[in-house]
């Protein structure tokens, strides 16, 4: 970690905070992720190397603490009351940028949304069996397809089928998907455009978007004038492997 050289809390705070993927970090234990793989996978991009440095830095200054998991190999993180309050800091970044940045093209990652989305399910309105639901995203530079799974108040998603009979189908552009979530288009408005379809039980497609209590950031109307991003297309190799993936949300565990 490189110093400032000053005594200034803005530069000190900036130096821990202004690390690449440290505010991402912090915001995945405040959602609830507990295991190194549950951080990794709500940061698409971040390579466990690096996720591993981070950790054990934000560690050494005590703004993250880690334990033995109970149930088997590996440790648990979670947020120290310092990383709690940095946490507002994140907030206060989060709020400006909803205000005045825009969503461009490059940030329309549907596993993200979907990812953040299951971190914001309203747990009191899911049904109390299993509901399988799958999702076919378009519009971006590939197809791409995940299921979801609901039960009991816990949730999975899935890359490759998970061998269980599908409830719904959701067919959604994925900036339509992405903007809905984020609180910058509303359900009505998608669907109308048929830029989200649903195709399944009426009871279950009435009651999908009901679920979604949307990004925390979702009431803050962008600024007239909102800044142009400058950011260049992120690599998510989530979405690229050929791999099987099986992910848990981590929300469970709050």
């Amino acid at each position: 970690m490189r110093s400032y050289g000053q005594y200034c809390p803005i530069a000190r705070g900036a130096e821990i905070f202004a690390e690449r993927w440290t505010p991402l970090i912090i915001r995945n234990l405040h959602l609830g992720c507990r295991s190194f793989g549950e951080i990794l996978v709500g940061a698409p991009g971040l390579s466990r190397t690096l996720l591993s440095q981070r950790l054990k830095q934000l560690d050494r200054l005590g703004i993250v603490e880690s334990v033995p998991k109970p149930d088997g190999p590996g440790r648990n993180y979670e947020l120290t009351p310092a990383g709690n309050d940095l946490f507002k800091v994140c907030v206060l970044l989060g709020e400006w940028g909803a205000a005045w940045l825009e969503i461009a093209p490059e940030h329309l990652d549907p596993f993200v949304a979907l990812w953040s989305m299951c971190n914001a399910l309203r747990r009191d309105r899911l049904p109390d069996h299993r509901v399988v639901i799958r999702f076919d995203f378009t519009g971006g530079t590939r197809s791409e397809r995940y299921w979801l799974l609901i039960e009991h108040g816990d949730t999975e998603i899935c890359k490759t089928y998970p061998g269980l009979d599908e409830d719904l189908y959701i067919t959604a552009e994925a900036e339509a998907f992405v903007k809905w979530h984020a609180g910058q288009q509303s359900w009505a408005q998608a669907t109308r455009d048929r830029r989200i379809q649903l195709h399944g039980p009426s009871w279950l497609v009435r009651a999908f978007p009901t679920w979604n209590a949307r990004s925390a950031f979702a009431h803050i109307k962008p600024v007239s004038g909102t800044v142009a991003s400058s950011t260049t297309p992120a690599a998510f190799p989530v979405s690229g492997s050929s791999t099987s993936l099986v992910i848990s949300t981590g929300r469970d565990s709050r």
